[in-house]
């Protein structure tokens, strides 16, 4: 039985990462074009390189992850030692040091490669805690439902006041020295809040499942019991693809307000001595309706199962995104109401896909009696990062390609590459993620089937 503070502690953890997370996904590529100055296809070159690296890093993480050994557990622990560095490097990324161009694009591969690096050291043992609090397949897909909730409130947080407290810290002022102080400072209030939630997640969590094998397999053994996963694979490639429409949206988001839209245009809504944009308001939109998916997700998958749920929301959601193409920058209410919709449906698959990750750790530790929750966790990291560099690269080449021109007026083929960024390109993803998971063969039937074997197997352990 695990206690709702646990939960609660679980959902932290997510909290912390998704906060800047989303600051990266939805801010960093205007910053580095509109603030820090670096031509957008030099920036999503940038993306692809460090995150394909990145990628890679994620499994490195997992395997040493799985030989970790503390009074604290294998996981926990990186949450204690790595809170602290994250927030720090979090900060530097969005530091703008008066170089060259050439200074200033070194640095921003050097400060993000080291930030993605961070987050797999802390996100990857996070992930995997879902593989160890619980051997109950429902009660993995409530922490699920925990930490995505929390994840999506986090990201609401930080997308909501990220602009205000911007502009708070800038004074309001157009002038570029002051723009990149306010967005340093802005970082560190997000930066605090992290580290704080991180440690949260240590001091309230516990790790239970024991493997049925106590020795630990040589790498290579784990390589190939991973390799020949076939539920792995198709989650894999489900969630690349569910990643670049997410990125692709995120990412073209503050461009879609800032040059078709033009919410300059329009006044500013104040709350509490505090000014929102339209584009902040739209984004912290989506991540409410992101809380509303994984509050469906659980009741509607214990009913028609994790696949079939997973379909039905990509297929709902490319339909949406198809049809947001033909939106006039007029049509605010519509974009919200899309928004809103669109985002329910995404926020309904991302508790599916850990869940099922945890199922493929159960799938590989009953076919190879070797446990690796790590290194199948860290594939989940790979994918959503993998997934953002496409998305991100694709985004900045693509803006690159249409004439984007920073802080200036658009011409009509750069509106009409903006307008693709919100509608037919992340419809891509949303279609190719549905393929994907159509394969999936770890039914509910067939898992209730492994947790029993499973379950035998350790108490004739005990015996």
């Amino acid at each position: 039985m695990i206690r709702l503070t646990e939960k609660i502690g679980y959902g932290f953890g997510d909290m912390a990462s998704s906060m800047f997370w989303k600051l990266f996904g939805a801010y960093l590529m205007i910053f580095y074009t509109d603030v820090f100055g670096l031509p957008a296809a030099v920036v999503g070159t940038m993306f692809l390189v460090t995150r394909i690296w990145d990628s890679a890093f994620d499994p490195i993480v997992g395997v040493i992850a799985d030989r970790t050994h503390s009074r604290c557990g294998k996981f926990r622990p990186y949450l204690l030692w790595l809170a602290v560095p994250f927030g720090i490097i979090g900060i530097l990324t969005f530091v703008t040091p008066d170089w060259s161009m050439t200074g200033k694009l070194v640095y921003a591969y050097v400060t993000y490669s080291l930030m993605m690096m961070i987050y797999s050291a802390i996100n990857v043992p996070y992930a995997s805690l879902l593989g160890v609090m619980s051997p109950n397949p429902q009660a993995r897909n409530t922490l699920s439902t925990y930490r995505m909730t929390f994840a999506y409130i986090g990201s609401f947080i930080a997308l909501l006041l990220f602009m205000p407290l911007v502009n708070f810290f800038s004074g309001g002022s157009k002038d570029l020295s002051r723009q990149q102080t306010g967005w340093a400072m802005a970082v560190v209030v997000i930066a605090v809040l992290c580290v704080v939630l991180f440690l949260g997640c240590f001091a309230w969590t516990k790790e239970r499942v024991k493997p049925i094998k106590e020795e630990q397999n040589p790498l290579k053994e784990d390589l190939k019991d991973l390799f020949g996963n076939r539920p792995w694979w198709i989650l894999l490639g489900a969630g690349v693809a569910a990643l670049v429409f997410n990125s692709i949206r995120d990412g073209a988001t503050v461009y879609y307000f800032k040059y078709f839209v033009v919410e300059e245009a329009y006044a500013t809504v104040s709350f509490c001595g505090m000014s929102f944009v339209l584009s902040g308001l739209y984004l912290a939109l989506g991540q409410a309706a992101n809380i509303v998916g994984v509050m469906a997700a659980a009741p509607v998958s214990n009913r028609i199962g994790k696949r079939n749920t997973y379909m039905l929301a990509m297929i709902i959601a490319t339909l949406l995104s198809i049809i947001f193409y033909w939106f006039d920058k007029d049509d605010l209410m519509w974009m919200f109401v899309f928004q809103a919709l669109i985002s329910i449906c995404a926020g309904s698959i991302f508790p599916l896909l850990w869940s099922m990750y945890a199922d493929c750790a159960d799938y590989s530790e009953l076919k190879t009696s070797n446990r690796a929750t790590g290194l199948i966790f860290s594939s989940s990291s790979m994918s959503q990062k993998f997934g953002w560099a496409i998305g991100t690269a694709v985004t900045g080449w693509l803006l690159g390609f249409f004439g984007f021109q920073a802080n200036a007026v658009q011409s009509g083929e750069a509106i009409g590459g903006i307008k693709m960024f919100l509608s037919f390109l992340p419809a891509i993803g949303t279609m190719l993620s549905v393929v994907f998971i159509s394969m999936y063969p770890l039914t509910e039937k067939k898992m209730r089937g492994i947790t029993m074997e499973l379950e035998r197997k350790r108490q004739s352990m005990k015996q």
